[in-house]
């Protein structure tokens, strides 16, 4: 890639036969906009009785955002929500002081088996909002603007691009989308937000003529148009917004601007003072105690 231009390569990670591969933080980008934390979630396919099970944890300081290509996972918050998400759905959680949330295989889905292939990614919020009321909204992929260009799709997720706004309550400037393209198309991102990435999901795709690899991040440079195509039908994620007002600590599921914040954070949970899901009796312990399990949210 250009000199310009910053390629961040995946981190991946086996839990329990389920591919996760991390993009964000990363060296020398820990965020992108307000965009902290990006996993890419399979393809992974599971056989009949088997499914995810993400267990209660918690999370400050941040809006997690789920988007599915395949599959269905089903949404539990300490707030009450019971949220099945499918393909082309948005899951925005707003955590704020604090919520707990697992993710599961809906029952139905368990028992067939099946695939689960999606994004998950975690928004900062700015400092005045990193300690507001957690909130909940899923917004049905219908209710999601469209941008059409000749051989181009994009799905706006969330913030605002090419003239259009998604629905989601965001705390600062940012874009998301989620991008298909033909064989052949090609479309020019503008320099509306001073930060911006492109994510290649799959498929052959170039970034200013240089090869984006497949699974892979451009960060792009401030200020200028970058034009994007596609050699063979792709699927891209597009990301940035403006830079947040200072860095920020994260430490397991939990972003704040202060260590004072992350260790209330870890005294909570341990005290189980965050809150309770209903139907859920399981959590998932802190890393620093014994026998931890692991989430990939």
């Amino acid at each position: 890639m250009p000199s310009a231009i910053s390629l961040l390569k995946p981190h991946e990670k086996d839990i329990g036969g389920f591919f996760v591969r991390r993009l964000l933080p990363a060296h020398p980008h820990r965020m992108v906009g307000p965009f902290i934390f990006f996993d890419h979630m399979g393809p992974a396919g599971f056989d009949a009785g088997r499914g995810l099970d993400v267990r209660p944890h918690p999370h400050i300081g941040l809006a997690t955002v789920t988007y599915l290509f395949e599959g269905a996972i089903l949404h539990r918050d300490s707030l009450g929500s019971l949220q099945e998400i499918h393909p082309g759905d948005v899951n925005w959680m707003t955590a704020g002081a604090g919520i707990v949330h697992s993710e599961r295989s809906p029952d139905r889905v368990r028992e067939a088996g099946g695939p689960v292939h999606g994004i998950q990614v975690w928004v900062a919020l700015p400092k005045e909002h990193e300690q507001t009321a957690p909130g909940f909204e899923h917004h049905p992929a219908a209710t999601l603007p469209e941008i059409r260009q000749p051989g181009v799709r994009m799905r706006l997720i969330a913030g605002s691009a090419f003239g259009k706004t998604a629905p989601a309550t965001t705390f600062s400037p940012l874009f998301y989308l989620a991008v298909e393209m033909e064989a052949g198309a090609r479309f020019v991102l503008p320099p509306e937000y001073p930060q911006r990435a492109v994510y290649a999901v799959d498929g052959d795709v170039s970034v200013e003529l240089q090869a984006l690899p497949e699974r892979h991040m451009a960060v792009l440079p401030e200020g200028q148009e970058t034009t994007i195509e596609a050699r063979t039908a792709s699927r891209l994620m597009l990301l940035g917004g403006q830079p947040l007002d200072g860095d920020r600590f994260i430490w397991w599921n939990f972003v704040a601007s202060s260590k004072e914040l992350i260790l209330q954070a870890k005294e909570r949970w341990r005290a189980q003072d965050f809150g309770r899901v209903p139907e859920e009796t399981e959590w998932i312990p802190l890393p620093d105690e014994p026998k931890p399990a692991e989430s990939f949210s």
